[in-house]
């Protein structure tokens, strides 16, 4: 399957997407797209009722097998209790959709280890080590589709004490990187990079007033930004940032000098 097929039913009949962070906002959007596209579904997070809730309304909605696996991201094992749970449903994960991600509140030094390793557990080994599990089965049939969530801090200027912009950073290299390996065996992996999305992250993040301040040109919602990220790894293009204005700002940051990148960090710090 080479293209991207809007209609119902279509580009992905027949295919199994697992979704990290499926219950809400992106990876919720991008369940409702992929079983729009005929594929089954393997729902991951770590809200279960929320999860049995949207597995059922698709199911019935689209007639494709939607299982759940509710399970902690920032547990060691998580990502190998996936794979074991896909084995035991008998599902072979044709496209995998890297979603799940939070940032700390606080600075470096100002948060617990714990939390600053359930961070990095969570968006960056557990994104590895799902892709390292699942794409020698893609390679071997000749079709996979991996869909990293990166963001467009991937690009801007660090803020200081925060680990999130490099570990978005990491997640936008990686994905390059292994896109370039498995490309040649009909396995296509993109960053999507989105800015400000409507989501249940500014909530968490307790910024949702803040936010909501910036104009509306600067924001997309999660359906958009899913359609997005599937037209793009279904082409084959290794990253994706929807929007005019999230593109232009992510090829100004990259020509910023460092001693600027400083500043600017540092004015992003006091703003928020």
């Amino acid at each position: 399957m080479n293209a991207f097929s809007s209609h119902p039913g279509g580009a992905l009949a027949g295919r199994t997407a697992l979704i990290t962070g499926a219950s809400a906002g992106i990876g919720e959007a991008f369940a409702r797209l992929l079983a729009a596209e005929g594929a089954s579904l393997l729902l991951v997070a770590r809200r279960e009722d929320r999860l049995l809730a949207l597995a059922n309304e698709l199911e019935q909605a689209h007639g494709i097998r939607a299982e759940v696996f509710a399970v902690d991201l920032s547990r060691p094992e998580a990502a190998s209790d996936i794979v074991a749970a896909a084995t035991r449903m008998h599902l072979t994960i044709d496209v995998l959709v890297n979603n799940a991600g939070f940032a700390a509140a606080t600075g470096f030094l100002n948060s617990e280890w714990s939390a600053l390793n359930a961070e990095i557990q969570v968006m960056m080994t557990a994104v590895t080590e799902l892709m390292f599990r699942f794409s020698p089965g893609m390679k071997a049939r000749g079709f996979g589709r991996i869909i990293n969530l990166a963001s467009l801090a991937a690009f801007a200027p660090t803020a200081p004490s925060m680990l999130y912009t490099g570990i978005k950073s990491y997640v936008l290299n990686v994905s390059q990187a292994v896109d370039m390996e498995l490309k040649p065996f009909g396995v296509h992996v993109t960053a999507l990079c989105p800015g400000f999305t409507w989501s249940e992250f500014h909530d968490v993040q307790g910024t949702r007033a803040l936010t909501s301040k910036l104009p509306g040109f600067m924001w997309h919602d999660a359906a958009t930004v899913a359609r997005l990220g599937l037209a793009a790894v279904m082409a084959g293009r290794p990253v994706c940032v929807p929007g005019a204005f999230n593109k232009t700002v992510a090829f100004t940051s990259r020509l910023f000098p460092e001693r600027l990148r400083y500043v600017m960090g540092k004015a992003g710090k006091m703003v928020e």
